[in-house]
Formats: C-alpha cells, structure tokens, sequence
C-alpha cells in the first residue's frame, strides 16, 4: 500500500473503495467495518495515525478486538480446584461428547421414544439420581440457590420455616438463607443461639402454622468450641413426630464418600436421606464433577409438589446441562474409576509428588518468560477445595514461586500485581494468586503443562506495561 503520510485522511467513502477494506468487508461484514473505520479516522484527525498502512492496521486489530471472545478458557493456578469465578468443576469428556451430540439439532429433550407422547425432561437424570442417593423422585433445576428457593415456595408458601440460628448461611456475592427465604413466600422462624440449638428449641417453636424444618450444612463456615447442634437423624425424629417434612441443604453435596479418596469427609446424600430427611438439595458442579445445577432429591409426594410449583418451568435446566450431568451420573455407576475420569475428583485427589513433578517440569520455562529481574523457585503450598466445601481442610501442594527483587516493599508490590497482570494477557492467561510477598503459581489443576510451557517460551515479562 502506498503511503499517504502527511496527507489529510481520506473520506469514508474513498477508504470503503480500498481492495484491503473490501477483503475485510467480505470478511466480517460491511457494518463492523465500518465502525472500526470512522473511529480509525477519528484517530487520524486527532493525529494518532498519519499513514494508510497505520490506519489499516488499526482498522483490523480494531475488528479482531472486537470479535475476540470475551468468554475463554483460562489456567487456574490459584489453589482453589472448584473455584466459582474460573466455572468450577471442570468437566469430564463424556460430558462434553453428550453436549455435543444434542446442541446441533432436535433431540428428545421432552419427547418420550417408547410412547411417542410428550415427555418430562427430568427423565433423562431421574432414574440416575434415584439409584445413587436412594430417594424415591428427583428433580433438577439451574443451580442449588434455585433449589432451596423452588423447594421452601412449593413446601411452605405462607408458612413458617424453623432453622438453627447457627445456620443462617451466606453463600458467594451476599446471597444469604434469610433472603431466599423471603424471596420463596415463606417465614423464618429462627430457633437456639449461634452456637447452640437443642432439642426442646425446634420442638417449642413448632406449631400450626409451621411448614417444615430445614437444615442447612455449613459448608462454608464452622463453629467450634463451645457449640451444639442436632444431627440429621434428631432432626428426622422430630419432623416425623410433628408429621412435618425435613428437608437439608446440603450445598456441595457428594454422592460418594469422599475419605475413599483422601479427601475430608463431606456428607454424603445417600445418608441423609437414610437418616431420615424427606427432601435434600445439592450442587451438581462441585463434588460431584458436573455442570452447574441443583437437584433435589427425596420422597416422591413432596418432588411432585415441587415439580407442580410455577417456579419450576422457571429455574428448569436446559438441554445442554442435561446431556452433561446425566453423563457425569452415569460414570459414578463404577466407583473405583471416578477419581481418573471426573477431572474435579481427579485434581482434588492428585498426589503431592505428582504435581511436584510439574512444578520441577515447568520452571525452566516460567524463568525464561519472567526474565533476569524476577527470582523464580518453587515452594510446597496448601491448596483447597473451594466452592464453600471444607473451610478449614486443606491439601497439601506445590507452587512456582515469583519474587520481586526490589528492596522497597511498595515496588515489590507494584511489580507482583504487573507480573500477574501480564501472566493474564496470555494467549490462555494464567490466574495465580498473590501471597507472602509473592506470586504463587499452584500446579495442582495443570494437566496440559505443555500447553502452559509453551506459552511461557513464546513470551517474555515486560517490566514496565506496554503503552
């Protein structure tokens, strides 16, 4: 292209004639194009562009900007494994092949083959859930928040609801117990003390106009000392004398026992359901390695309730998240497989040594992108599971480890957050965290570490910013 420099910018109309514009046109469209050309111009007319090859350039780094998706895989190499801002559990391929083989055109999503009548989408998890937890129905919905919501405004619009006080939960982003329940139609009836709830507190404040009890597992918190509360099967005998349901929020959930796996031990839904509770809710995309959802799970007339509820068509899950966890479901047929083809089980339950291995792997790459200013080790850490799952347990690890060499501790500082900064500008961009005067790098979710070598080799840290 020849140079126009000096020159005054061309007309819109004489740039849209030039053969390089036309390819992008045919490209992408007339209108993107256009808009990245005025607002080129602009930038000629400022004096930012003086040329036509500049304002060509500008022009397309302009669209691809643009039409580069916002939404993009990443390396979680935070230590958190089920990290609810990096999409949680990862899921396995089975799942991803099931997606795949329903999001390109009609499937029987409420279609049932055998009658040739319409169908109950629930159908394609039911029988799955069922014969993993034991419960009599099921029913799932987009996330275990609309699970506890469809379950208290189906079982107790208008009424009351009696929990602990200790159990008052708040889960990510403020979302907290009492607000849904607001939100579901129901009252709260808050019984014992925070760190205490007897017997005689639930059954002195049943009454009439009391719907159900509802236990909520503290995932995320835990109260120790000097502290009580009661277990599921106390809880059972109550709701049973009181003929009035129980039902338990068991947040993450697990359909296995966890201490198979090394892990700390979660309650598991079987169980709860054994000991006596009428209705459990749960996240499919925690423990369980699945795609976001919540089931519900229990005595077949409170699911067929709950089914009935408006708010069902409302918070139902679609086509896409079906395929995935009916996958996923049907790989806990074969427990002693599940810690290899879940990837969250597998990453939560990956040996010290192992990962160790990737770190040793990985490090001569990670000092090549980082350069001669950046101290660059590895270092033994303590992941955790995430998701409000396990507060206070932790796995043990391992990290690369980036140091500033400064001697000022504010500069140190400025330069962690400019390393992390970059590390997520990559092509797939790398999320760690900042800690102990470094930027700690934990391989425990790495699994493609080439992938994330490569990356590494290609690029180089800039200490000051790009323009």
């Amino acid at each position: 292209m020849s140079s126009l420099s000096g020159t005054r910018p061309p007309a819109v109309d004489k740039a849209l004639a030039w053969p390089g514009i036309k390819v992008l046109i045919a490209c992408h469209g007339r209108a993107l194009v256009l808009d990245a050309l005025r607002d080129s111009l602009q930038q000629w007319r400022d004096g930012h562009i003086q040329d036509k090859q500049t304002l060509m350039a500008e022009v397309q780094a302009s669209i691809e900007q643009q039409l580069a998706p916002a939404f993009k895989p990443v390396f979680n190499l935070t230590g958190t494994v089920i990290h609810t801002n990096l999409g949680r559990a990862p899921l396995p391929p089975e799942a991803i092949d099931a997606i795949a083989a329903v999001a390109s055109g009609a499937s029987n999503l409420e279609y049932d083959l055998h009658s040739g009548q319409r169908g109950d989408r629930d159908a394609h998890v039911e029988d799955w859930i069922c014969r993993l937890t034991g419960a009599e129905a099921a029913t799932v919905v987009n996330n275990n928040a609309a699970a506890v919501l469809l379950v208290l405004n189906a079982l107790a619009l208008r009424r009351e609801v009696i929990v602990s006080r200790g159990e008052l939960i708040e889960i990510g982003g403020s979302f907290r117990l009492p607000d849904i329940m607001a939100r579901a139609g129901c009252k709260l009836r808050e019984v014992g003390s925070t760190n205490r709830t007897h017997t005689h507190d639930y059954a002195d404040a049943i009454s009439t106009r009391t719907a159900l009890l509802l236990k909520a597992h503290t995932s995320n918190y835990v109260i120790q000392g000097f502290s009580s509360s009661l277990s599921d099967t106390e809880l059972a005998g109550i709701a049973r004398q009181h003929d009035i349901p129980l039902v338990v929020d068991l947040g993450s959930g697990s359909l296995i026992d966890m201490q198979r796996l090394g892990l700390p031990a979660e309650p598991v839904v079987r169980d709860v359901l054994a000991q006596g509770a009428d209705v459990v809710t749960f996240s499919a995309d925690k423990l369980l390695g699945g795609p976001q959802a919540g089931i519900i799970a229990g005595r077949a007339d409170l699911i067929t309730r709950i089914r009935k509820s408006p708010l069902k068509r409302a918070l139902r899950c679609d086509k896409l998240t079906l395929a995935a966890l009916a996958a996923v479901l049907r790989l806990y047929a074969d427990p002693d497989t599940l810690a290899q083809r879940i990837p969250a089980l597998r990453m939560l339950s990956r040996p010290q040594g192992d990962i160790g291995q990737t770190v040793t792997t990985l490090l001569p790459a990670l000092q090549n992108w980082a350069g001669d200013g950046i101290q660059v080790d590895t270092c033994e850490v303590l992941s955790q599971i995430g998701s409000g799952s396990q507060p206070l347990d932790r796995l043990p690890s391992a990290a690369l480890r980036l140091r500033s060499q400064h001697s000022n501790k504010r500069a140190r500082s400025r330069q962690l957050r400019e390393l992390a900064r970059q590390l997520r500008q990559l092509p797939v961009p790398v999320i760690g965290r900042i800690a102990d005067d470094s930027l700690l790098l934990d391989c425990r979710c790495v699994e493609a570490p080439q992938t994330l070598a490569d990356q590494w080799l290609n690029h180089r840290f800039a200490l000051e910013p790009p323009a």
